[in-house]
């Protein structure tokens, strides 16, 4: 059996239990290294992957053969870059937090560790019970990690979100049992939840509307979508930021994931009866997301709604049914994910100048700290997809795809183009430029704030340098997952790749 998916899981757990046993003090130094091995041993996997539609490093063996439960893992361009993404973000996230101190290290550095199994679990799952379980099990963690180490009214923020997300992952699992049993029934096969053999095996259009609207559901409450997006305010402003890193970086795009993995391929009918709706939902995030995050004075509330924003291209990318747009929703949502863990840094490094968070409280930073203002404006930059950034490029395949299928759409979702412009640029000015508040103190950054924050500005400048590395490599499996799954057209493919041989030899 192909064990490097399985190893890339269990890494983060050896780490959090290596730290466990280590002194107090040096448990976080333990767990950051750890992030380093998990570097390493991702590294031949990115070398080894083949351009293709063939699910690589692929692993299958019956769980629990009863209820035809597979514990199935393969990478192919849907996820590939999300795990890169995933193991990069952490381990900034864990390498930033353990330079403060925490209660009880040892647990929190154990969540952290179980959020990251969980999310590259969801991410190259293969089997549709096993995504729902990694994709649940992200609840355990975040509920400690903003519960026990949160600010402000952390209990509140707590309930409301295991509230919104345990709510839409119970409609998404009674979807994915029904959908098993049903397609077991329809089809006269055996039951099994492996997303190939589902695939191949679709139920009928009217079924696949009531399930497709629990997934839906779901997934538009991950991401977060409007009106579905009630738990990300108090959740974002009371997240500790190490952590917040994490979860709108790359916690969010599981969201958007799920549709590209499994909606999709599994239910293409509804996915094309409900576009429309999606659509929709898509334009009213950017909007909203925009104008809400002109108003905002706090820097991370700027940082939430800007994403909710950018999750609506993706959004928007996604349900165009173009595969153009669906190449562009998968490069922004791995260049949005950068973008994000370095915007979070550069909001705890300015409120570490400003003692607050509020860009009414700053100004003037930029005086004697050109290093970290030009780090600064280079992220700001690729957040408002300024040409020649690979934001510009995934914004742009996203609109080509959505104006040459659905012109209306792509035309109004180009208002949130300059809106972007506007309160990012207005976020750099308030904190940077204008008058020095009397409680801000100009610094450059020290070697440790420079050591965090240069990884995600080389990042964002090598994807702007080459992004056709990332479209080369995504787009024969957005290009398959679009065009394959049209209405009653379906075929097998294990949502979005087939089945690599070779890749498990």
């Amino acid at each position: 059996m192909n064990s490097a998916l399985t190893l890339l899981i269990l890494l983060p757990l050896i780490g959090a239990t290596i730290a466990a046993l280590a002194p107090v003090k040096q448990v976080g130094q333990i767990a950051a290294v750890m992030t380093l091995v998990q570097i390493g041993f991702l590294v031949p996997i990115l070398i080894d992957f083949q351009v293709g539609v063939e699910l690589q490093a692929y692993v299958d063996e019956i769980w629990i053969e009863e209820l035809g439960i597979h514990y199935a893992l393969g990478i192919d361009g849907l996820n590939i870059f999300m795990v890169a993404l995933t193991v990069f973000a952490w381990a900034i996230a864990t390498f930033w937090a353990a330079t403060k101190e925490w209660e009880q290290p040892r647990m929190f550095y154990a969540m952290l560790a179980l959020a990251e199994a969980g999310t590259i679990g969801a991410f190259v799952a293969q089997d549709l019970i096993l995504f729902i379980l990694f994709f649940d099990l992200l609840l355990i963690p975040f509920y400690f990690l903003i519960g026990m180490w949160g600010e402000g009214d952390r209990r509140r923020a707590t309930g409301t979100f295991m509230i919104y997300t345990l709510a839409g992952s119970l409609l998404m699992l009674v979807g994915a049992v029904a959908y098993g049993v049903i397609s077991s029934y329809q089809n006269q096969t055996e039951i099994s939840f492996l997303l190939s053999d589902l695939a191949a095996a679709p139920v009928g259009g009217s079924t696949q509307g009531w399930i497709f609207a629990g997934f839906a559901l779901a997934l538009l409450i991950k991401m977060p979508i409007p009106p579905l997006h009630g738990w990300m305010p108090i959740t974002y402003r009371s997240t500790p930021l190490p952590v917040l890193v994490v979860l709108s970086a790359v916690v969010a795009k599981l969201g958007a994931y799920g549709f590209l993995r499994v909606v999709l391929p599994l239910m293409p009918d509804a996915a094309n009866n409900f576009q429309h709706v999606l659509l929709v939902l898509a334009i009213i995030a950017i909007i909203y997301g925009s104008v809400m995050a002109f108003s905002q004075d706090e820097a991370r509330m700027v940082v939430g709604y800007s994403s909710v924003a950018q999750i609506g291209f993706v959004l928007l990318g996604i349900f165009v049914l173009d595969a153009k747009g669906a190449e562009g929703a998968l490069l922004q949502m791995l260049n949005h994910g950068i973008v994000v863990v370095g915007l979070m840094l550069v909001i705890g490094f300015l409120a570490a100048r400003s003692n607050s968070e509020r860009l009414s409280e700053m100004g003037g930073l930029a005086r004697s700290a050109p290093i970290f203002a030009v780090m600064f404006l280079i992220v700001a930059l690729a957040t408002l997809a300024m040409p020649g950034s690979a934001n510009f490029v995934g914004e742009l395949y996203i609109i080509f795809g959505a104006l040459s299928d659905q012109f209306v759409y792509g035309a109004i979702a180009t208002i949130g183009v300059p809106l972007a412009a506007v309160y990012m640029i207005r976020m750099f000015q308030k904190s940077m430029h204008n008058r020095e508040h009397a409680e801000g103190r100009s610094r450059e950054l020290n070697a440790t704030e420079f050591g965090l924050l240069l990884p995600a500005v080389l990042a964002v400048l090598a994807l702007a340098v080459y992004p056709q590395f990332v479209v080369e490599r995504i787009e024969p499996n957005a290009e398959f997952t679009v065009e394959a799954y049209q209405p009653s057209t379906a075929v097998a493919g294990g949502g979005g790749a087939a089945v690599s041989k070779e890749a498990d030899e």
